[in-house]
């Protein structure tokens, strides 16, 4: 077993924490001592013990001279918890191997300084580029106090999220739906626009096993959602922001007894700002957005800036009709060389379906 073999391991243990740490990172620490793990643990849930204080805890046996791997740089702050290279420090460590650095301004660096001013030798950046993506959603809210957001859609192979008649119901198999549910899981929120909550009347609910539901944004300019709608009937239960731009001040009146939050912004061409509202959710610890929308939102979600990354689910069938529903609508760009562009991207088969994914570059909006 070498740093890379052992740093898997500490990638694997920080995974189990997806959906529960937000907004803080999810992070994995592995204590091997003469060749032998004597200790594991990950940042289970936001405001407990951290990954290296969980896996001291796991030890067996003292760790004097012994070697931690942390997928990400030890924090050194008091936060909700205490500096984690004390507790390094504390245990006799005397090797620290480090997969991503730490972005908060708070830590950066700061925690190598502290250990190896202890006489402690550290090793950085080993499977980095694998620690950064499990924390792409930290990376990005930590530097910019602002959400993470993921548009995410289903389409056939000619490019339809419907067909001519309004039918979408399914697109993707059954598989590929339950694997793309761990998407509600990872994002804090969940956002979809009146269209969506009129046509479809979701639930927005995470259905794996031992999960958490994400928040339920509803981008309503004009408060029409129904009272009746599955949204609003279970909000008391699921916290759920409405969004709108112009007051109704009697259907806020109702919503709200229904367990709903209303959250006004200026108008952006008679519509929900989004540019806004991820300002105004940013400063709430919301730290991630999956967009779930129609064609309208999507188009006003990139020209606003606010996308960070796109998940497109494809299934190998094809619709036709000139009239059946895209993706993204709305007025669109005017020659190819406006196009918004997706970098870094990655494609991977998800049981009979193709998933392909990448990172928005924000030319055109203020993100």
């Amino acid at each position: 077993m070498n740093d890379e073999n052992y740093m898997r391991i500490a990638l694997e243990l920080a995974k189990k924490g997806m959906g529960y740490v937000n907004p803080n990172p999810m992070v994995g620490a592995v204590i091997v001592k003469n060749g032998r793990i004597i200790g594991k643990g990950y940042h289970q849930k936001y405001g407990e013990l951290h990954a290296e204080r969980m896996a001291f805890a796991d030890c067996t046996e003292n760790c004097d001279g012994a070697t931690i791997y942390v997928t990400l740089e030890p924090c050194c702050h008091y936060g909700k918890t205490p500096p984690c290279t004390d507790a390094i420090i504390e245990h006799k460590i005397s090797r620290v191997v480090i997969g991503s650095s730490d972005p908060n301004p708070l830590v950066s660096g700061k925690g190598v300084k502290i250990l190896r001013d202890n006489g402690i030798e550290v090793v950085e950046g080993v499977l980095k580029n694998e620690c950064d993506d499990i924390n792409e959603i930290f990376i990005h809210y930590i530097t910019t106090k602002r959400p993470f957001v993921t548009m995410k859609y289903a389409m056939t192979a000619d490019g339809k999220i419907a067909s001519y008649t309004g039918d979408s119901k399914w697109i993707t198999c059954e598989k590929t739906r339950e694997y793309s549910h761990i998407d509600r899981l990872k994002h804090s929120a969940i956002m979809i626009g009146y269209g969506t909550a009129a046509a479809d009347n979701p639930r927005l609910t995470y259905r794996g096993e031992g999960g958490r539901n994400p928040i339920r944004i509803v981008c309503d300019s004009n408060l029409k959602i129904s009272v009746d709608s599955n949204i609003v009937q279970s909000a008391d239960k699921i916290p759920t922001i409405l969004v709108a731009c112009h007051s109704n001040p009697e259907k806020e009146e109702i919503l709200k007894k229904h367990g709903c939050r209303i959250i006004m912004t200026e108008p952006d061409n008679g519509r929900v700002n989004l540019y806004e509202l991820m300002s105004i959710i940013g400063r709430e610890n919301i730290d991630s957005v999956l967009l779930e929308g129609g064609g309208e939102l999507n188009w006003a979600a990139l020209k606003s800036g606010i996308v960070s990354k796109v998940k497109i689910y494809m299934a190998p069938k094809i619709f036709g009709g000139a009239g059946a529903k895209t993706p993204v609508s709305g007025t669109g760009i005017s020659s190819p060389d406006n196009a918004f562009l997706l970098k870094d991207t990655k494609i991977s088969r998800i049981y009979d379906d193709i998933l392909i994914e990448g990172r928005v570059v924000n030319v055109h909006g203020n993100n």
